[in-house]
């Protein structure tokens, strides 16, 4: 039997028993699908209910780790952890507190459900380490505990001048004392951002070494992309040139891609 609907803010306690896609972890409370972040199968949470207005499933939010699972861990950024509020958890690292190989067994596990569920597929597959093998660039490989590895990275103004990531599932700026995903240098750069115009903000780590930042202030998003007329595009002023659309180079196995700073690459170091 199905529970009627609840309210949100009511508490409950769950029994976690198994992940879904998007970083989010499944119970049941009588009956009844309830999705959670920053928890872990075979572990039961104080869960605050978040989103009641479905039948079939309800969303909440862990409070409390009531029964932990072996596979949990400190979580490697630290104000993302399970004893910090869950609206000043910043997002983007949602299975930081699992020990690394099972996070892979658990990013294999979704997998292969996907798989199953939508092709009607058993493929295996394996999740793994990315390899160093082949580039250039002289940087260690990734770090033993999955951290430093990004090579761009986003983060958000608020009209108050806050910078920083976004609060998980939210579109409320935090502020953060280190960026832990982030290669040192960007994270270091990233720390020290200061009277930036409200909007987004992204760092670029190309394959020189330098950090670019590349503002790109609320207007832009409000006009497609487009500035006002007789506005100054983002940049140098005196040039009118646009950090955006300067050509960087980047290097994979010997060979050289030129792409624009603003434009698509990939965030992990080895990935490309």
């Amino acid at each position: 039997m199905v529970t009627p609907l609840a309210s949100t803010d009511a508490l409950i306690d769950l029994d976690v028993t198994d992940v879904a896609h998007g970083g989010v972890f499944v119970g049941r409370h009588e009956g009844r699908v309830v999705f959670v972040p920053d928890a872990l199968p075979g572990e039961r949470v104080r869960v605050r209910l978040t989103d009641v207005g479905k039948a079939s499933f309800w969303r909440g939010e862990v409070l409390e780790v009531l029964d932990a699972s072996p596979h949990r861990r400190p979580h490697i950024w630290r104000q993302a952890d399970v004893d910090v509020a869950p609206e000043n958890r910043p997002g983007g690292a949602d299975f930081g507190h699992i020990e690394l190989t099972h996070q892979r067994a658990l990013k294999q596990h979704v997998v292969m459900d996907a798989l199953q569920r939508f092709a009607g597929l058993t493929t295996p597959v394996t999740v793994a380490p990315v390899s160093a093998d082949g580039v250039d660039r002289a940087t260690p490989p990734e770090d033993g505990d999955g951290t430093g590895w990004r090579t761009r990275l986003s983060l958000h103004v608020d009209a108050d001048g806050r910078v920083g990531p976004y609060a998980a599932r939210s579109h409320r700026v935090v502020t953060v004392e280190d960026h832990p995903l982030a290669a040192p240098d960007l994270a270091r750069v990233a720390l020290e951002l200061k009277g930036v115009a409200p909007g987004r903000i992204d760092l670029v780590l190309p394959a020189d070494g330098r950090v670019r930042v590349l503002p790109r202030p609320e207007h832009h998003h409000r006009a497609g992309g487009r500035r006002p007329r007789g506005a100054t595009p983002t940049g140098n002023r005196a040039t009118g040139a646009n950090p955006l659309r300067e050509v960087i180079v980047e290097e994979v196995a010997g060979r050289q891609f030129r792409v624009d700073a603003g434009g698509f690459w990939q965030v992990h170091r080895f990935a490309a």
